[in-house]
């Protein structure tokens, strides 16, 4: 067993039940990508489509691979995004959400969403305000181009272990309100106080497959 198959296997015994482990395959190539699908790892996260689209075609004899987009969802990005991607963890804004609903559709898709929330002032980290969220509610739950399922969150660097417990329980609280099933939430460094908040994604990378192989 390799490295990577003996971390992955430690990974999703340590999970608790209903937390879905999204492996974050940026900076990494396809044979691990390719090595972990053989252990049952199907769900992988990217946040360049440029580098994402190489390893797509690589894998390509693997259509089980759901792929996820986790990184910052640029306007001009959208349909390339839409037709690479099942999932979308960062629309952060209604313009966002009504671009994207508006391609999906012509692109005869329907990713699953999720909104990002930024529960902490942090300006390293767009997302969507508690309040502005529940405004624009009603409209985001009109679009017919996205599966609005759940929200996303990060919690700002620095910030200590009981904090982040609080921001993932906050956000868990605001999933339950809006009616959503998923929160996509913790990474590599809290992950366990995530899962223990109420995440039903958790998105690893450096802990999964160890120091990035590729630029990014």
């Amino acid at each position: 067993m390799t490295s990577i198959e003996s971390r992955w296997h430690q990974l999703t015994s340590a999970l608790p039940s209903g937390v879905n482990l999204l492996a974050v395959s940026k900076g990494h190539p396809a044979d691990a990508i390719r090595d972990l699908v053989a252990c049952g790892q199907l769900d992988f996260g990217e946040s360049r489509v440029q580098e994402a689209l190489p390893k797509q075609n690589a894998l390509a004899d693997l259509p089980q691979i759901r792929w996820h987009f986790i990184g910052r969802l640029q306007a001009n990005k959208v349909r390339a995004v839409v037709k690479a991607f099942r999932w979308i963890h960062s629309i952060d804004s209604l313009a966002l959400a009504e671009r994207t609903s508006r391609i999906a559709l012509e692109e005869q898709q329907q990713p699953t969403a999720l909104l990002q929330v930024k529960l902490r002032d942090d300006p390293a980290k767009g997302g969507w305000e508690i309040d502005a969220l529940k405004d624009a509610w009603p409209e985001l739950q009109a679009l017919q181009g996205l599966q609005i399922s759940g929200l996303m969150t990060m919690a700002p660097l620095g910030v200590g272990a009981e904090d982040r417990s609080a921001l993932f329980r906050e956000c868990r609280h605001l999933a339950d309100a809006l009616g959503l099933e998923h929160c996509s939430m913790g990474m590599s460094g809290d992950w366990r106080e995530a899962a223990a908040a109420g995440a039903t994604w958790v998105r690893l990378g450096s802990v999964l497959f160890g120091p990035r192989q590729l630029p990014t």
